[in-house]
């Protein structure tokens, strides 16, 4: 059977085929940010996929992560074409790297995942909070429940993190 939830009012659903997005957003509902570990190479993968794209095995474990990172780049969408979104314009969908295995396996290579930016409440972030974030920005993961098993990962700013002075952020003010 499928998961399903509702996230800013638009229905979720993650289909009974797609056994590792359910693994994952299951790790979520449960407040763990967890990500497949390959058992050969021991290398760790975002998004979870059926073989290591390293070394292609299939042999994986789920393993958990710290959920702390730094933006590693963003977009600031300030035209929302789903409707749920419209109200939290300005709104970021940041891409994070995660503190776990950066550089590896080559330099510039890294962990990363998508999400948007939130507050801790786990709401879209405001347009000040906005404005305080960049590439370089430190956050952590927040979890926002979607349903009774499922939950969407967000980024907070990591206020126990030291920040950059000025993270490096799109000229577009």
């Amino acid at each position: 059977m499928g998961l399903s939830g509702e996230y800013l009012g638009m229905p979720v659903l993650i289909d009974d085929l797609d056994k590792d997005n359910q693994a994952f957003y299951r790790y979520c509902g449960q407040n763990e940010l967890r990500v497949q570990e390959c058992l050969d190479c021991r290398l760790k993968r975002l998004p979870p996929t059926s073989a290591c794209p390293f070394c292609a095995s299939e042999r994986v474990q789920w393993s958990p992560v710290s959920g702390r990172g730094t933006v590693y780049s963003y977009g600031e969408v300030h035209h929302a074409i789903q409707g749920a979104f419209r109200s939290h314009v300005p709104y970021h969908l940041l891409l994070v790297e995660l503190d776990e295995q950066k550089d590896i396996p080559n330099q510039y290579d890294g962990l990363r995942l998508q999400g948007n930016l939130a507050e801790v409440d786990g709401s879209l972030a405001t347009s000040e909070t906005v404005k305080r974030v960049g590439i370089g920005t430190r956050v952590k993961v927040s979890f926002k429940q979607m349903g009774d098993q499922i939950a969407m990962p967000l980024w907070v700013i990591d206020e126990d993190s030291t920040q950059p002075e000025a993270p490096w952020r799109y000229p577009i003010e």
